[in-house]
């Protein structure tokens, strides 16, 4: 396989035949999931994946982060924002202190504990004479929450928003700078809790309406144990176009959940198998206060209603989809507990075999808390709310007990359960109208893993499958794509691209979002470092080899208007398509690059 190169004179040739063919503008990518609704989709069909257009690196720290965890990218990225031909990617710079040993954490503080050395950026990215380069950059002073707790090793995202004329970027103690997108001046920096150096964190990213406001959960931590002490307060922030900003706090969104020092079940920890006895009652801990996962990015609705997800600071057990109306009180929340029913002797192996429950178990129940099961808000995932066209409202939490697939819910727009599928880890789906009805799109990946425990006795692995699917509005299965390459690839300095078959089980999907074209056809990223188009009805529509990512990060997609692909692998920002269809760069007065910093 050759890796297809860029000619200059071809460049230049595209330019011009672009001009001659370009449509009228679509739709552009403002935020995470393209718009308010976060479906992932686009209006323009999709370009051929032919070419390799661009390559940028946005994350120098890659080979440290990888090795601090022994091999695996746990960080969690931005999409691009797509605005005309013009792009706004997150890019890294400072340091980052890796440990003397890669994982030991000493000397303290290093690896994770040393997330606060880099500094998150915003690079505006236009095309000139066929290269995609920066107009401008901007340094923000945002940091992420500690390591530890839920969030581990797992690095928080930092995400932008366009809404209007501006780009809303995260800054340090819960607030947000609002800068000009033309020029990347600051016009303002929003501060809606009005206490500098305070541990209060943009927890998730920056989304935005149909009318120009701009949402985000933002969370209080205690400075000195941050995860090990209570939540000292959680909002939903709202900015109006004209900066004003207000919130609410997650206690008054949330009425019905445990209170902050009521007892919550935690999950078993010996005498395997699980449940240790038909009566046996896992032990509890302090429930904590009410506050979103850390990665969540609230979504709207096209009435107003404002949708985010709440779970208990001490345990992911206890969470909640939430939907608020436009001036910030509670519409209705809705619990991911007692809802499932597919545990022992269900959707695992039969009870009193391998990798069933213990012999008498309670038919339905979680092994390890011998209870209805509860879908889990996880800080370590990135998954968020999408809402659907005929109004009901997705979210994908983590499932332990079925071989940690998660589970995804379908909630009505009045908050009730109507749907769920056995898979929901880490992903936010993407959603294709069609036919006066839509489609969800996501991966649906087997990992290998046992059961419920990683026992091999009690809990023997699956066998590692990876599909990517199609669901209908109910969430049955329409169609699946499975990915079955075995290759292992990597591109030689000369160029040349060379494989060899050593992964008899294929490649995961490593996407927290997929994205979807104006035809159906639906963009994933796999570990075997190609990204893929998927046709409606799940046959390959054509691929391209980025770079080997195995152990990568979850990275969502974007689609131009013009239908070019912009796609991540490994801390690189690719941008793919049609050699001859690169975006003409529009007229500027000003073109020279310039790096704006904080006020």
């Amino acid at each position: 396989m050759k890796a297809k190169r860029l000619a200059p004179g071809l460049l230049l040739a595209g330019l011009a035949a672009l001009e001659a063919t370009r449509s009228a503008r679509a739709q552009e990518w403002t935020q995470p999931g393209s718009g308010p609704e976060h479906r992932g989709a686009a209006v323009a069909p999709g370009q051929p994946l032919t070419a390799i257009l661009a390559d940028l690196l946005y994350d120098p720290f890659v080979p440290l982060e990888t090795a601090e965890s022994g091999g695996s990218l746990l960080v969690h990225y931005a999409v691009p924002l797509l605005d005309g031909s013009d792009a706004y990617m997150e890019f890294k710079s400072g340091s980052y202190i890796p440990c003397f040993l890669p994982g030991t954490g000493f000397p303290f503080p290093c690896g994770p504990d040393a997330w606060a050395s880099q500094i998150w950026n915003v690079r505006k990215l236009v095309w000139e004479n066929g290269a995609l380069t920066t107009a401008w950059s901007f340094e923000s002073d945002w940091k992420p929450v500690p390591a530890g707790g839920g969030v581990g090793g797992w690095e928080p995202v930092f995400h932008p928003a366009l809404a209007g004329d501006f780009l809303y970027v995260p800054g340090a103690s819960g607030t947000v700078y609002k800068l000009s997108k033309v020029s990347g001046n600051v016009i303002a920096r929003i501060n809606p809790f009005g206490i500098p150096d305070d541990p209060t964190y943009v927890a998730g990213g920056l989304a935005a309406d149909g009318a120009g406001n701009v949402y985000y959960n933002a969370v209080a931590l205690n400075r000195d144990d941050p995860w090990g002490s209570d939540a000292r307060g959680a909002w939903l922030v709202r900015i109006a176009p004209d900066g004003t900003a207000s919130k609410a706090s997650f206690s008054s969104l949330v009425p019905g959940a445990p209170a902050p020092s009521a007892s919550c079940q935690m999950s078993f920890t010996t005498n395997l198998p699980w449940p240790p006895s038909p009566a046996a009652v896992p032990p509890s801990n302090t429930c904590g206060s009410q506050r979103p996962g850390i990665n969540v990015i609230p979504a709207t609705a096209p009435g107003g209603t404002i949708y985010t997800v709440s779970r208990a600071h001490f345990n992911g057990r206890y969470a909640y989809v939430v939907a608020v109306r436009p001036d910030l009180t509670p519409a209705w929340s809705a619990s991911l507990r007692n809802i499932l029913n597919d545990g022992c002797d269900v959707g695992l192996p039969p009870n009193g075999t391998p990798g069933g429950c213990r012999a008498g178990s309670t038919r339905g129940v979680d092994p390890a808390t011998n209870d209805i099961p509860a879908g889990r808000v996880v800080d370590m995932a990135s998954s968020s709310p999408v809402v659907l066209p005929d109004g009901g409202v997705l979210y994908g939490s983590l499932t332990a007990y079925n071989y940690r697939r998660g589970h995804l819910f379908k909630f009505t727009s009045d908050g009730r359960a109507a749907a769920t599928y056995d898979f929901g880890w880490d992903i936010t789906p993407a959603v294709y109208r069609h036919d006066g009805t839509y489609s969800i799109l996501m991966k649906d990946n087997h990992y290998g893993l046992g059961s419920y425990c990683f026992d091999s006795f009690f809990c023997p692995p699956e066998t590692p499958r990876y599909d990517f699917v199609s669901l209908d509005p109910n969430l049955s299965v329409e169609w699946k794509f499975r990915n079955t390459n075995t290759f292992s690839c990597r591109r030689e300095s000369s160029g040349e691209v060379t494989c060899v078959s050593d992964q008899p089980n294929g490649f995961e999907w490593c996407i927290n979002q997929p994205g979807v074209d104006g035809n159906g056809v639906a963009y994933a990223n796999s570990e075997d470092g190609f990204l893929y188009a998927i046709a409606p009805g799940g046959t390959l529509a054509g691929r391209i080899f980025l770079n080997l990512a195995v152990g990568a990060a979850y990275t969502p997609l974007s689609i131009s208007e013009d239908g070019l692909i912009y796609t991540q692998n490994n801390g690189h920002l690719f941008v793919v398509g049609d050699l001859l269809r690169i975006p003409a760069p529009p007229v500027r007065k000003n073109r020279a690059s310039r790096t704006v910093k904080p006020r």
